[in-house]
């Protein structure tokens, strides 16, 4: 979850780098605000995903202290596996919100490919394809912490949303790259 997070950061960051080059084209200076609203979307985005990687890390301990909670009574058992059921949940929101991040860096490579600095528009590709590996590696993360969930309701809920937004991230990929290699 932590590696789909941060990978989503850099493709945030290619994004954002592609409209920072723009905005300081010679003769784009009617463009300079619009490019400086995509940088900084990036920024926000990759600031998100950074911050995600260290919140995966952390939902992580969560479940592992879950796990080593006391087991001896029957109190003991049912507390444990509310608690391990919770922590679960809580490993779950955070790649999940990786997923929503990282969906949200296709409209700024989209923009940047098609009218961003026509040298940087690999760059606008890549964080595409860097976007879409964040948001596959969080769905599969997403996927592995489901198995062990009671909550059948929850488990069905997340999985077919993840799944959509999987979805409509390879549409997203795939027209980002069609203008990609129209224009390599």
């Amino acid at each position: 979850g932590s590696i789909a997070a941060y990978v989503g950061a850099l493709g945030a960051s290619l994004g954002g780098m592609v409209a920072n080059l723009s905005s300081h084209k010679r003769g784009w200076d009617d463009r300079w605000e619009s490019y400086s609203q995509w940088a900084e979307k990036g920024q926000i985005l990759k600031d998100q995903l950074l911050q995600l990687v260290d919140a995966d890390t952390q939902a992580f301990e969560g479940v592992m202290a879950a796990f080593r909670l006391p087991k001896g009574t029957d109190e003991e058992k049912a507390a444990r596996a509310t608690a391990i059921e919770e922590a679960t949940k809580a490993a779950i929101a955070t790649p999940f919100r990786t997923l929503e991040v990282a969906a949200e860096i296709f409209p700024l490579c989209q923009a940047m490919a098609e009218s961003g600095l026509p040298a940087s528009v690999s760059d606008a590709g890549v964080g595409a394809l860097c976007a879409r590996a964040a948001m596959r590696g969080a769905y599969l993360n997403v996927q592995i912490n489901t198995a062990g969930l009671k909550d059948e309701a929850y488990k069905k809920d997340v999985l077919e949303r993840g799944r959509q937004l999987l979805d409509e991230a390879e549409r997203a990929e795939a027209a980002i790259m069609a203008v990609v290699t129209k224009k390599l």
